[in-house]
């Protein structure tokens, strides 16, 4: 509907548009506000970009990680999508990049808990349980980590996205199904028909709702929440036993705000 809300909206983004062709960057206010000069006529204005400013590590860690682009051309799309993809902008809607940030605790997310990333992306089971079942699943340098995979029983965590989908291409070249994938380490014998893609399988948030569907779907055919987390590991009473136990101690690190 056109409104006065979508008529401001619009008139604001061309008036951004129409200044990010002479402007340089005088400094960052927050992570969505940039006071950028008009080259032409020396005019300050502010300039408010989408997305919320985040704020975990504190503004002066990210007035110096921003520091560099100060004098630099005013690219309303360049500088956001710079600061989503480095971790202090967090986009109204997650978008790839804004998952990978989110989930590998870049920039202003590296200060955020544990449990932040499942409060963001989470849909159907509480964030709590979800970032504990994380901890247990893909836990590295003491974070789950997005780009993991298990293979046969021994993890790899790889350094980016790309890195992992490789790894994927190769073991389905070989004819194999015995690993598990992402943050919450869903195995891909039993659920990747779950999946688009496997590079689907690795986005965080899809990686999350996947893992969300298992988790109901135990729940709903053996009536209890611990049974429920128990059989996401094994139907096994002994490995599910020593899982749910790891389990606890993470929900007790994540319920202190670690």
């Amino acid at each position: 509907m056109l409104n006065k809300t979508t008529i401001a909206t619009v008139a604001a983004s061309l008036a951004l548009s129409s200044l990010a062709h002479g402007a340089t960057i005088e400094r960052f206010i927050a992570p969505n506000e940039v006071l950028v000069a008009n080259r032409a006529t020396g005019e300050m204005t502010v300039a408010k970009l989408d997305g919320e400013p985040v704020y975990y590590c504190g503004i002066d860690a990210f007035k110096a990680a921003s520091a560099p682009m100060i004098g630099t051309a005013f690219d309303v799309a360049r500088v956001e999508r710079s600061f989503i993809a480095s971790g202090w902008l967090r986009p109204n809607v997650l978008s790839d990049e804004a998952q990978a940030a989110v989930a590998e605790g870049r920039g202003g997310w590296a200060c955020a808990s544990t449990k932040t990333p499942f409060d963001l992306m989470h849909s159907s089971v509480d964030a709590s349980l979800l970032a504990s079942v994380a901890l247990n699943e893909s836990a590295f340098s003491g974070r789950p980590w997005p780009w993991t995979l298990n293979v046969a029983g021994k993890g790899f965590y790889f350094a980016s996205r790309q890195d992992a989908y490789s790894a994927i291409q190769y073991l389905l070249a070989a004819k194999r199904c015995d690993f598990d994938v992402g943050l919450m380490q869903v195995n891909w014998c039993y659920h990747s028909k779950r999946f688009a893609s496997a590079w689907a399988a690795l986005a965080p948030q899809t990686n999350i709702a996947v893992a969300e569907d298992i988790l109901n779907e135990n729940y709903r055919k053996r009536g209890s929440a611990v049974k429920a987390i128990a059989y996401y590991h094994s139907a096994n009473p002994t490995p599910g036993a020593a899982y749910l136990a790891r389990f606890v101690a993470h929900l007790h690190q994540v319920n202190l705000g670690l």
